[in-house]
C-alpha cells in the first residue's frame, strides 16, 4: 500500500486507529478451543467486527511464533482474511546482517504479501536497507519505545545532550523517504513527540501504548499529527479483549469504534476529515 493510498483510508474511514492482533490463546474465550483453528476463528470474528473502524491490522508474530508450525498457518490465514484496504504489519522486529535481512524481507514482503515489517535498527543500514528494495512496502523502525527498558538504551544523552533515539532518527532518516519508512514511537512519550516531529515532520509514525498501557490518544495527536495525519495509532488489549465471553465480537466492535469516533473529531480539528 502506498502512503497516497494509506492517506486516503484514513480520511474515508476517519480513522486512524490500527488493531494488534496479539492473540494468545490463552486469553481467548474458552468456546473457541472447540474449533478447527481457534486462533484463527478468534482473528476473523475480530477483523469482522472492527474493519469498519480501523485503516490497519497489526499481528504481534511472538503470538504465532510460540505455536509453532500451527500458528504460522493461523497468520496466513488471518493475513489472507484481513480486507485488501487495510494497511497490515508484521510485528517481527526484525533486523540482521544484509543477507539475512533480505530473507526476512522476502519471507514478510513476497511469502505473506505484508504491507510493512517492524524492525531494530540496532546493526545499522547494511541490516534495513534489503526491506526497503521492495516497492510499495514498508520499514517500520524502531525509535522510542514505551517498555520501562527503553530508558538503558534509548535515553543515553551524548556530549552534546542528544537523546541515543534522536540520533537513531537523524541517521536513519537518509536510508529510505517518507513513501517506506515509518518509526515506532511509544505513546507514553509524549513529552518527546515535537522532537520527533521536528526531526521527520512528514513521516508516518506507528504509535502503541494507548489504552492498556495508559497513553493518551488526544495528546498523541496533539504533538504527533501532520498535514496527512501521519499516525498510526495501535491498540491491541483494549480492543480484542474488551470482553472475554461469547460477545467478545461485540465489545471488540463497541471498542474499536469508541476510538474511531475519538480519531474522527481529531481529524476534523486538523481538517483532514469533513
Amino acid at each position: 500500500m502506498t502512503r497516497k493510498e494509506l492517506f486516503n483510508q484514513i480520511k474515508t474511514k476517519r480513522s486512524f486507529l490500527c488493531v494488534g492482533l496479539d492473540t494468545d490463546i490463552q486469553k481467548i474465550p474458552k468456546h473457541l478451543l472447540a474449533a478447527e483453528d481457534p486462533v484463527f476463528e478468534f482473528n476473523r470474528q475480530i477483523i469482522d467486527a472492527t474493519k469498519d473502524y480501523c485503516v490497519a491490522y497489526k499481528p504481534n508474530l511472538a503470538f504465532y511464533e510460540s505455536l509453532g508450525a500451527s500458528g504460522w498457518i493461523s497468520l496466513e490465514k488471518t493475513l489472507q482474511y484481513i480486507p485488501e484496504n487495510c494497511f497490515t504489519i508484521a510485528d517481527a522486529k526484525r533486523g540482521d546482517i544484509g543477507n539475512t535481512s533480505a530473507l526476512y524481507a522476502k519471507a514478510f514482503f513476497e511469502q505473506m504479501n505484508f504491507d510493512a515489517v517492524t524492525v531494530a535498527p540496532y546493526m545499522g543500514e547494511d541490516s534495513v536497507k534489503p526491506f526497503l528494495d521492495f516497492k510499495n512496502h514498508w520499514v517500520i523502525l524502531l525509535a522510542l519505545t514505551s517498555n520501562v527498558g527503553a530508558n538503558n538504551l534509548q535515553m543515553i544523552k551524548d556530549a552534546d545532550g542528544k537523546f541515543l533515539f534522536e540520533q537513531v532518527i537523524e541517521t536513519s532518516k537518509q536510508w529510505g523517504t517518507a513513501d517506506n519508512m515509518m518509526y515506532v514511537i511509544g505513546a507514553t512519550r509524549t513529552e518527546q513527540l515535537q522532537q520527533v516531529r521536528k526531526l521527520i515532520p512528514e513521516h508516518f509514525l506507528l504509535v502503541p501504548g494507548v489504552g492498556a498501557q495508559g497513553g493518551s490518544l488526544k495528546e498523541v495527536a496533539l504533538h504527533g499529527m501532520n498535514d496527512e495525519c501521519g499516525l498510526l495509532v495501535n491498540s491491541s488489549r483494549n480492543i480484542i479483549y474488551a470482553s472475554t465471553e461469547k460477545d467478545f465480537a461485540t465489545a471488540a466492535a463497541k471498542a474499536a469504534k469508541e476510538v474511531q469516533q475519538e480519531m474522527e473529531l481529531l481529524l476534523k480539528q486538523k481538517g483532514l476529515t469533513q
